[in-house]
């Protein structure tokens, strides 16, 4: 059985953008090959934390939404301690109503189109 999860995590700020990017790939590809289903990827960038972590006060913020057996879930977590970019994560079980929630923001956010200048 599929249980809806997200999962945020922190890297750290010595990373360029390239790094980051290629860091939340690794850990995408590593659901995806499990047979987990990706509903959403959120890279917020780079961000001030709200309380030093390891003698840093920024990271690079990512959230990845997705399905997938509870089993995987345990091995998503050993790579995020295995990887030394990774300075903080959580990952949740969603039950509906969050599910609920998470759709409405991420098709909230899809709904919002950039301003046009020229209409001024």
């Amino acid at each position: 059985m599929l249980n809806h999860y997200e999962t945020a995590f922190v890297l750290t700020p010595v990373l360029s953008e390239a790094q980051m990017k290629e860091a939340v790939d690794k850990f995408e590809k590593l659901l995806t090959d499990n047979g987990s289903a990706i509903l959403n990827r959120e890279e917020w960038g780079l961000r001030k934390l709200a309380y030093p972590i390891q003698g840093k006060t920024t990271g690079f913020y990512a959230i990845l939404q997705f399905d997938a057996e509870p089993a995987i879930i345990a091995t998503l977590e050993t790579e995020f301690r295995r990887d030394e970019r990774i300075i903080r994560f959580l990952t949740t079980r969603l039950d509906k109503y969050a599910f609920e929630y998470a759709e409405k923001r991420r098709h909230a956010h899809k709904d919002v189109k950039p301003a046009n200048l020229e209409e001024i």
